[in-house]
């Protein structure tokens, strides 16, 4: 089956392919999906100034995360072109870029595109061609309240034992004065409730797929880490976990109500209270994939009427010259620059003295390990860089909500999650 049919086919398997009609716009104007986070949201006003330069007009389609790569699939998967540029990521930009959805990005000299850091080059490209720029970076860490550990007399130290950071939440856990000792992801979807629960898995030892391609969710590692993962939620977590992920969490921790948050590194950018500090993420034993590496990039659909514009504002909105002017803003400051992209916002002097978490990050996304091993036969770290994972990946990831909310045992849950995944595997042709 080739890879544009297999892509189409899981857009309908979704429901995502619905009569989408082109509404292409005129070449000085440009509409953008993008996802609902601080950087995102930020750029919009920062592009303030684009359009003053270059009377581009922008139309910004703000989303929330599942909506917006259930709106960008369909859209894309269809040539509906309701979008000139869309947010995607290192699951996406690859498969598609190979598929011919998207269009190869070649900036000019100027932009330095040798400045990208090499994990977001790499994991944006397809057969050495680059087919999505990241506007931000990220691998995951643990973010926790100093001032509570210490209250407490507990320590969270780099790739702590999954044993200590239990330990530590059950210490700073005092519900009746709306503190909760661990607040992590429940909501499901595959980059939601999966991509934190896909690296603690990894951690454990286990994978989505064996050396076959087969799902394998009816393993000891599974069944380990995802009672593990309840067990800590459903103890020292707040209520309505499963309907939590990284927006939701955001507001709790800058309420001062969570302990500790194991989650996307980008997030040390937007946290306000008092006492943060950071740690490389948990580990079980296995040292590959305990961090996860992504990118929120931007991408051309291809076919664009608008692409070359769309073109030029992506080399802007990613560039060195983009850091700095969110860096000088007065709304904004070199505390809120968008990361993980290039080695040289590392090196800016103001960066470094506003930015408490950034060797913590850098250290994050160096450590990151998408490449294929002996336990886990696929690159990708919290996904699987197949066409077929995003269906994989929501199919589990509601059984797995459903084990955290209490409506089914971890074991009915995993047996559910392991035939959803077989049956999908099997009618994309990867086994009989």
């Amino acid at each position: 089956m080739s890879i544009k049919r297999t892509l189409l086919n899981t857009a309908v398997g979704f429901g995502l392919v619905a009569g989408l009609a082109s509404t292409a716009l005129a070449e000085d104007e440009l509409t953008i999906a993008i996802v609902n986070n601080g950087h995102m949201i930020n750029m919009q006003k920062v592009a303030e100034a684009y359009t003053a330069e270059t009377g581009v007009k922008l139309n910004w389609v703000s989303l929330e995360e599942g909506v917006l790569r259930e709106q960008v699939t369909s859209d894309t998967a269809t040539g509906g072109g309701q979008y000139d540029i869309i947010n995607i990521g290192m699951q996406e930009a690859p498969i598609w870029g190979a598929a011919g959805w998207i269009e190869e990005l070649n900036f000019s000299a100027e932009y330095d595109v040798d400045d990208m850091l090499a994990a977001m080059r790499n994991g944006l490209s397809a057969n050495g061609k680059l087919y999505a720029a990241p506007f931000y970076g990220e691998s995951s860490m643990v973010m926790y309240r100093k001032d509570l550990t210490d209250a407490a007399g507990v320590v969270v130290r780099d790739n702590d034992s999954w044993a200590n950071i239990k330990g530590a939440a059950m210490a700073m856990h005092d519900p009746d004065n709306g503190v909760y000792g661990a607040c992590l992801r429940g909501k499901p979807g595959w980059g939601d409730n999966m991509a934190f629960i896909t690296t603690m898995v990894n951690s454990f030892g286990g994978a989505w797929f064996d050396k076959d391609m087969k799902p394998a969710l009816n393993t000891a590692a599974w069944n380990e880490a995802i009672n593990f993962y309840v067990d800590l939620l459903g103890n020292y977590g707040p209520p309505g976990s499963e309907g939590n992920s990284f927006n939701e969490i955001l507001a709790l921790y800058n309420e001062g109500k969570c302990g500790m948050w194991i989650d996307a590194t980008i997030a040390a950018s937007f946290l306000t209270v008092d006492g943060v500090a950071y740690a490389q993420s948990p580990n079980a034993g296995n040292p590959v994939g305990a961090n996860w590496l992504w990118a929120w990039a931007m991408a051309v659909p291809a076919g664009s009427p608008n692409a070359e514009e769309a073109k030029k504002f992506i080399e802007w909105a990613t560039s060195k010259e983009y850091i700095k002017a969110v860096g000088n803003h007065p709304d904004f400051g070199w505390g809120s620059v968008p990361t993980g992209t290039r080695t040289s916002t590392y090196a800016i002097p103001e960066f470094q003295a506003a930015a408490g978490f950034a060797a913590a990050e850098m250290a994050a996304i160096d450590s990151a390990a998408p490449a294929a091993t002996d336990i886990k036969p696929y690159v990708g770290v919290q996904f699987a860089a197949i066409p077929e994972f995003p269906e994989v990946g929501s199919a589990v990831a509601q059984e797995m909500a459903a084990a955290l909310s209490g409506a089914k045992s971890v074991e009915d849950a995993l047996a559910a999650a392991q035939s959803a995944a077989e049956a999908i595997m099997k009618e994309a042709g990867y086994y009989e």
